[in-house]
């Protein structure tokens, strides 16, 4: 028992240590988002900021935690790297090579792939960091103060050079969270982006009711609204679809072996919050780089697709069902999962095992993956409708609250999976001493 307790003991610890770290890099994070780059005029980006309320510099700021409006060293934050883990993935479909690197070659093609992912995550940051670089220079506040203080190359290789260097940084705090802490360092980082513009929001709110512009039964009406897709969101994030499996008696030596039933789960949402946020990755720099230039051209394709807009919505929401099916393929394979349960005995009650199995799995997948990117969709464009019928702040609902949920569950589940597992080694301690004895 002294034995068992003490296992349970530095389990706890290992947990209480991972937690700090975790803590820990997140708060270093938030340190590096409020460290300007060198050559910003500090009031005039406020002002110009001020101006902006509303357009895609709220949502691009809110996955950077608020880097990008105050132009710290953590600007551009994941989402080069979440950029450059798209362009890795697309790339698995097209080249047969990397796909061969990512299923043949076990943990050493993971590493080449994540080492690929590393080196074009910098590429993607050095042309972003350019992009805003000149941006910056054509910004003037309402007033018709300069952002940029002295423009020129001198600035624009400072920004892609500290750009570059906060988003690799990002990158790496991220990894040390995945390694050493709890969660997913990527998604916990955009999950603590969020959370610290949730106040901000509420000061909106109250702003704007003090105004006259909100009424008050309306927020306590939208409130007893977000609860409910709140909950809607957990219930839609734990459902699953139980395909019933069946395994066949089998006869080794003088004993029998098998005949148990048991059911294969399937997710509604497999992606996850995956598609929501690749798609806005992908539409959201080239929209705000649009803002930034001074090309009428450029400025009036970025008028069309502004996040209220019809062709905004559509594409994202093309986006979130094309991820949705990709992000599912490349997780399930329906030919892996058939050819897996002959070899264990295992068959889909009324379906024959082999290219019937395939086909029962690969049509049951492709319904619920519909119906989660109908799911997702529907969520993430909730802020659209809020901010056109009742102006209310972005951070309430859509993307933002189905990453923190989804996030906040997944972390959950970890600490939790965690603390079995210590339990489960703490037990089999015990019967190694028992047995010993």
């Amino acid at each position: 028992m002294a034995a068992t307790s003490a296992n349970n003991m530095a389990g706890q610890t290992d947990l209480a240590k991972r937690l700090c770290w975790t803590m820990f890099i997140l708060c270093c994070y938030r340190i590096g988002v409020h460290v300007p780059i060198p050559g910003v005029d500090a009031a005039a980006l406020a002002s110009f900021f001020e101006s902006m309320s509303g357009t895609l510099f709220n949502m691009f700021d809110m996955f950077s935690g608020g880097g990008l409006s105050n132009v710290s060293v953590f600007a551009l934050g994941v989402m080069p790297y979440i950029s450059a883990s798209i362009i890795m993935q697309l790339m698995q479909v097209v080249s047969s090579d990397i796909k061969r690197m990512a299923k043949e070659e076990g943990q050493a093609g993971r590493r080449k792939i994540t080492q690929y992912t590393r080196y074009l995550t910098v590429l993607i940051t050095l042309v972003q960091g350019l992009g805003i670089a000149m941006g910056l220079e054509n910004m003037t506040s309402p007033t018709g103060t300069p952002v940029v203080m002295a423009s020129g190359w001198n600035f624009r290789l400072v920004t892609m050079m500290t750009f570059t260097t906060g988003s690799v940084l990002v990158m790496w705090l991220g990894e040390q969270i995945t390694e050493r802490g709890i969660g997913n360092g990527i998604s916990l980082i955009i999950f603590c982006g969020i959370v610290v513009g949730i106040p901000r929001g509420i000061i909106q709110s109250v702003a704007l009711i003090q105004a006259g512009d909100l009424n008050v039964f309306m927020v306590i009406v939208l409130l007893v609204f977000m609860g409910a897709v709140t909950v809607c969101i957990v219930f839609m994030e734990r459902a699953q679809r139980r395909i019933p499996i069946s395994y066949a008696k089998r006869q080794i030596g003088r004993k029998m072996f098998g005949g148990q039933n048991s059911h294969l789960p399937l997710r509604l949402n497999t992606a996850g919050v995956i598609p929501p946020i690749f798609a806005s990755s992908l539409l959201l720099f080239p929209a705000t780089i649009g803002q930034f230039s001074a090309n009428d051209y450029v400025k009036r394709a970025a008028e069309i697709f502004a996040p209220q807009g019809l062709a905004y919505n559509i594409l994202y929401v093309a986006l979130i069902f094309f991820f949705c099916y990709f992000y599912t393929a490349i997780i399930f394979d329906p030919q892996d999962m058939s050819e897996n349960l002959k070899k264990a005995g295992g068959f889909i009650p009324g379906i024959r095992p082999g290219e019937k199995t395939r086909q029962y799995i690969d049509t049951v997948l492709s319904r619920l993956t519909l119906s989660g990117a109908v799911y997702i969709s529907l969520v993430s464009l909730l802020p659209m409708f809020l901010i056109s019928n009742f102006n209310i702040p972005f951070y309430f609902g859509g993307t933002s609250l189905l990453i923190l949920v989804g996030v906040a569950m997944d972390f959950m589940n970890q600490v939790e999976s965690y603390m079995i597992s210590n339990q489960y080694q703490g037990l089999m301690h015990k019967a190694r001493k028992v047995g010993k004895a």
